[in-house]
């Protein structure tokens, strides 16, 4: 049972099962990695288990009961997304596997019908990789010159020369909310000078549309992106926002299946929007399980989620230590790291090692060549204690294994010992003879032999 001082956030604890779940010591799960993926609610996951158990079937081509639920709880969840950032019509969302996905589908549709040398695309020194990659790519596709807005130390962005940078821009990508260090855009100064530069914005909201309220119709974007996963919302389902006349105008990305209004030998006519850039068979159950997630977004409010994720007191953003680059930002909450934290992770805690280590050795891995003591996690002073114990315990065995009596296999060639309890089938391939430390010569005098008379 959870108990919280709060009684609205013990039941919203009480909606995501895997929060009642313990882990491998026995603690409840506590769960910080949101910004990466959040955890699924109840009803999202009850949304997923109906679709598959009660009304598995395709959309948009069959007659049949079942067919026809499913199409209509794959748009009413399309409808859902759009009147959650409030989009003019239900056909400007499109679904895709994620943001990633989305933005890479305006690159294509958009960016390489629409860019040529000469032009320029915008975007922050703030920003994900996959608003970074995509736009890279593009401008060596097309010979269109790739600008930053800097940051400055605390992660702000610098808009000091925005309109010498806007100067030539045709697109402006940028995140609505730093997914690493969770600095807002200020949206209400880009966006209106973009615009007046000639400009469309892009707006990675993978962070934002989980958190805060977002209105594409107030903030006047012209393509918005965002993640189902962040957003309580199972893996695999994104949408990609955009204005009507812009996605009209623009090509498909993906071609084939539900794309298609008509096609024969010499010529194919595209779907109508939102359809013309869903290709194949769509993700139909977590669509459905995305709209569940909104729902469920609703009903908790985002502002109640912001508050939830907000960013402890004392944490503030430094410049890396030894970087010359200001723009490379990390957390700090401490001025000196603290007794028990690795001094260089600069305050953070401590990377653990996997569940299962070699003690051994005294690293991470597998052993090959000598005998694998492993041991659970455990605080650093005992670990050391127990790699002691353990070299010393694997000296004794190599001892051992260095009297055994060497003995030939149909398959290959095992050693025993009356030592060792039972009979190890490691092969003698693996293991080293510099290791063994007593009796080397004549073991490896009779190893030697005995492999003659085996290939004899």
């Amino acid at each position: 049972m959870i108990v919280a001082a709060d009684p609205k956030a013990a039941r919203i604890v009480a909606d995501f099962p895997i929060l009642s779940t313990t882990t491998s010591r026995g603690k409840r799960l506590v769960y910080l990695d949101s910004a990466a993926s959040s955890q699924k609610p109840r009803a999202v996951i009850d949304k997923l288990v109906d679709y598959y158990e009660n009304y598995n079937a395709n959309i948009h081509r069959g007659v049949y009961e079942i067919a026809a639920r499913a199409t209509d709880a794959f748009e009413e969840a399309r409808a859902k997304v759009a009147r959650f950032v409030n989009a003019a019509d239900t056909a400007e969302i499109i679904w895709t596997r994620n943001t990633t996905e989305a933005i890479n589908l305006v690159s294509f549709s958009w960016g390489l019908y629409n860019l040529a040398p000469g032009d320029a695309i915008l975007t922050t020194q703030l920003e994900h990789h996959s608003n970074l990659v995509p736009w890279q790519l593009l401008a060596e596709k097309t010979g269109a010159e790739l600008r930053y807005v800097p940051s400055d130390a605390q992660g702000n962005l610098v808009l000091d020369r925005l309109d010498d940078l806007l100067e030539g821009v045709k697109l402006v990508a940028l995140a609505h909310v730093s997914n690493t260090i969770g600095s807002i855009a200020p949206l209400e100064i880009i966006i209106p000078r973009a615009h007046a530069a000639g400009a469309i914005v892009l707006l990675d909201a993978a962070q934002s549309v989980p958190h805060m309220p977002v209105d594409v119709q107030a903030l006047d974007v012209d393509f918005l992106a965002a993640s189902g996963h962040k957003m309580c919302g199972p893996t695999g389902i994104g949408f990609l926002y955009g204005k009507r006349a812009l996605l009209e105008a623009m090509p498909p990305f993906l071609t084939g299946g539900d794309m298609i209004k008509r096609v024969s030998y010499e010529t194919t006519s595209f779907n109508e929007l939102p359809w013309k850039f869903e290709a194949g068979t769509s993700n139909i159950a977590d669509a459905i399980a995305l709209g569940a997630a909104v729902d469920y977004l609703g009903e908790i409010g985002r502002s109640a989620a912001a508050a939830r994720t907000a960013w402890p007191a004392g944490v503030r953003a430094a410049p890396r230590r030894g970087s010359r680059r200001r723009d490379l930002v990390q957390l700090r909450r401490h001025p000196r790291p603290r007794p028990g934290l690795d001094p260089r992770h600069r305050g953070r805690l401590r990377p653990r090692r996997p569940p299962l280590h070699d003690a051994a050795d005294g690293k991470d891995g597998l052993a090959r060549d000598r005998p694998r003591v492993v041991l659970p996690l455990q605080h650093r002073r005992r670990r050391r204690r127990a790699r002691r114990s353990a070299r010393k315990s694997s000296a004794g065995l190599r001892d051992r294994i260095a009297s055994a009596q060497w003995t030939t296999s149909t398959k290959n060639t095992f050693w025993t010992t009356t030592g060792i309890r039972g009979t190890l089938g490691i092969s003698i391939a693996s293991m080293r003879a510099p290791r063994i430390s007593t009796h080397s010569a004549a073991i490896r005098s009779r190893w030697s032999l005995r492999s003659t008379a085996t290939t004899a």
